[in-house]
């Protein structure tokens, strides 16, 4: 067994690797471009979220007061006429991204120190460099993109946008295995 101390330069590394790489899926590549589609007359629609005083936080619409309004003809019929939908709104003022950048990188060494767990407790020190990139990539994705399709499932996200997310979760996997299967103790 390899004690997980020894492996925080790979896990710091591949941390950096994907936070490198994600910037280049999202900065220069650019195919999560489309994943969002503009409001039809944006401007109305915003004016009309102010007067009505929407404030950060998530949105199911319609909802019923409680689950047993989901029988209700009422809210039956709102479902029907549409539109239904689950809506995400931030603070005013725009991403914080440096924050958001932040906890992102934060993130990529919490799936690292995870990592190099599950691979410390079932990889013996001098393992091949195959099996632990097997071992240390499926962590990784899981990690990185396994939740992806409940989006898609339960949300409405478009299984087109979710294929693109779980590439990204596989090009951060495989990003992630490499330092470890490189480093790995002998």
């Amino acid at each position: 067994m390899v004690g997980i101390t020894a492996l925080w330069l790979p896990i710091v590394l591949s941390a950096v690797l994907v936070f490198v790489a994600s910037t280049l899926v999202h900065m220069v590549l650019r195919y999560h471009w489309g994943d969002w589609a503009k409001l039809p007359d944006e401007d109305r629609v915003l004016a009309a979220m102010r007067e009505a005083g929407v404030r950060p936080g998530s949105y199911h619409f319609p909802r019923p007061a409680s689950p047993k309004g989901m029988h209700e003809a009422v809210w039956q019929e709102k479902c029907k006429r549409g539109p239904v939908g689950f809506l995400h709104v931030l603070p005013s003022g725009g991403p914080a991204m440096g924050k958001n950048l932040a906890l992102w990188f934060g993130y990529t060494l919490v799936v690292g120190v995870f990592v190099a767990y599950l691979a410390s407790r079932t990889l013996d020190p001098g393992a091949d460099y195959l099996e632990v990139f097997r071992i240390a990539g499926a962590t990784a994705f899981l990690a990185y993109a396994g939740a992806e399709p409940v989006a898609s499932i339960w949300k409405g996200v478009e299984w087109s946008t979710t294929l693109k997310h779980l590439l990204d979760g596989l090009i951060y996997a495989l990003v992630t295995a490499g330092p470890f299967a490189w480093l790995w103790p002998g």
